[in-house]
């Protein structure tokens, strides 16, 4: 049996891409980190809309040989070291993530991360190993936007694509859809109380290892 970790060194990176500081967004990050605090780990938030986070990639950041972050990006690689959990929560816009998510894939994620490693299937040194949560939402439903191809375009690219390409040990996806204005509290509740639940899961493997399937919950996509 694995022997338990200390609490106190497990560290989860929660990275929020909604500019609502009143959205559904907001609440699943707030749920998420008080739910893993009351486990006594540690988490950091990265709201990536509250410090102006720029998405674009610039030359001087393509992976060449010196390369060297720009501050903001070299910041957020310190705190993507410390963790062994990351936690993306973005909403649905058109497809995809925000742009402002997605640059930070591009510039943060993928930084000195060379087309080269990629295509020899070569793990990115900052991320192999490390675990990725995402907690999606969408003002459509989930049959729509499976109608229409967007979530199996969403899943192959942000969840598929990125845990292999990168080396990340595993990627659990929750997707909250129909999220609107004015939701019935009982229903933010209900969905809050999945954060919940999640937040506990991915905290325990952290701690303890890999558990038996039927112990986790299954991956909700």
């Amino acid at each position: 049996m694995t022997t338990p970790r200390d609490p106190a060194t497990i560290r989860h990176l929660v990275v929020l891409g909604h500019p609502g500081l009143d959205s559904f967004n907001h609440a699943i990050a707030r749920t998420y980190r008080e739910e893993v605090g009351k486990l006594h780990q540690v988490t950091e938030l990265d709201d990536l809309y509250a410090r102006n986070f720029d998405p674009l990639l610039r030359r001087d950041e393509l992976p060449v040989p010196g390369f060297k972050p720009r501050p903001d990006v070299a910041s957020s690689l310190a705190q993507v070291d410390a963790a062994e959990m990351l936690v993306l929560i973005y909403p649905i816009w058109f497809g995809m993530p925000p742009a402002i998510v997605k640059g930070y894939v591009d510039r943060v994620l993928g930084a000195d991360f060379s087309p080269e490693e990629l295509k020899a299937d070569l793990p990115s040194a900052a991320l192999q190993g490390k675990r990725l949560t995402i907690f999606s939402t969408s003002a459509a439903s989930r049959p729509w936007l499976e109608e229409r191809g967007q979530w199996l375009a969403l899943k192959q690219a942000f969840d598929t694509y990125l845990t292999r390409a990168f080396g990340l040990a595993d990627c659990h996806h929750v997707h909250f859809d129909s999220i609107v204005p004015g939701l019935d509290p009982r229903f933010v509740e209900e969905h809050l109380e999945v954060v919940r639940q999640t937040a506990r899961e991915r905290a325990t493997v952290l701690r303890y290892g890999d558990l038996p399937p039927r112990l986790l919950r299954q991956p909700d996509f």
